[in-house]
């Protein structure tokens, strides 16, 4: 029996994509529309709606993940594995983007206006007063509940590791909590499935704003830097993550093809956060055990 497929308005990526071109559009022609507030704020109210779930999204996967698991020695062999691959690729990461910076010296000199010096003054700063030991207390939360109301990832990536432990040691005295938390997760899944369909609204207000405040022109200008930038990208995910595909036994561009959506997604909101929940949910149905998902995507996205 035929399936029918969706109509291709109907797909989301390609709903953003429009999106995309019609606020590059409207940027250009009336860049007084564009730079309104309610414009910005379409973007950006998009963007918190998906950060509002993102802390109890990966507490109930790490969660789930962790009670499902029998094992605990099978819990820390994940997370030593994904945590030595993690630093290894990052390494070869920054490694490429730093030869390929200092090869080509692209976007040099080019003016300052496009910063916000305040937005990145508070990481420099908070990079030169935090030691390593601040660094590792700050991630202990001064409550349970603390951690999720200040939404920081890793101290709810620790509530999280923490309760799942608790969970796999319960056994069955712990079954109904664990359906609790299953449930919880389908959902927080269900919350982001109707907040992704306002993508296409967030990514026009995002894409609108930026044409409009800097102007086409000076979006030109950086063109070039645009074209290294996503060079070096692809260098590293067709070199790279590549071989380290081709090694594990499936394609890289089969896996890309894929997850086109989520990448779209990431592209036209300018954010990780919105395609977090659809690509653990993909990595489950091609194949990947939902202990493995829960553990690992949650906490390399934490990092």
């Amino acid at each position: 029996m035929a399936t029918s497929r969706q109509p291709w308005y109907h797909l989301l990526y390609v709903q953003v994509l429009i999106a995309i071109v019609l606020g590059v559009v409207v940027g250009i022609v009336y860049p007084e529309v564009a730079t309104n507030q309610w414009t910005k704020a379409l973007g950006d109210g998009f963007i918190k709606l998906i950060k509002m779930l993102i802390a109890p999204i990966i507490f109930c996967t790490v969660v789930s993940g962790i009670a499902h698991i029998d094992d605990a020695k099978k819990v820390g062999r994940v997370g030593l594995k994904a945590l030595i691959y993690f630093e290894v690729v990052s390494t070869l990461a920054l490694v490429i983007g730093l030869a390929v910076g200092n090869l080509f010296p692209v976007g040099r000199g080019l003016g300052t206006g496009l910063a916000d010096p305040s937005a990145v003054a508070q990481y420099t700063e908070r990079a030169e007063h935090q030691s390593s030991v601040d660094f590792v207390l700050n991630i202990i939360p001064e409550s349970v509940v603390g951690a999720f109301a200040r939404g920081d990832i890793l101290q709810v990536l620790l509530v999280s590791i923490l309760a799942g432990f608790a969970l796999m040691v319960l056994g069955d005295r712990g079954r109904t909590i664990r359906s609790l938390v299953d449930d919880g997760a389908h959902a927080v899944f269900g919350m982001i499935a109707i907040v992704l369909k306002a993508a296409p609204i967030g990514a026009f207000g995002a894409m609108a704003y930026t044409v409009g405040k800097y102007g086409s022109a000076a979006l030109t200008n950086l063109a070039g830097l645009i074209v290294l930038f996503y060079a070096t990208a692809a260098l590293f995910i067709f070199v790279v993550l590549g071989l380290i595909a081709r090694f594990t036994g499936f394609s890289i561009f089969r896996f890309l093809a894929y997850i086109k959506d989520e990448l779209l997604l990431v592209l036209g909101t300018s954010s990780s956060e919105s395609a977090l929940p659809q690509l653990m949910e993909k990595l489950e149905r091609l194949g990947a055990s939902k202990s493995v998902v829960g553990l690992v995507v949650p906490t390399g996205y934490s990092f």
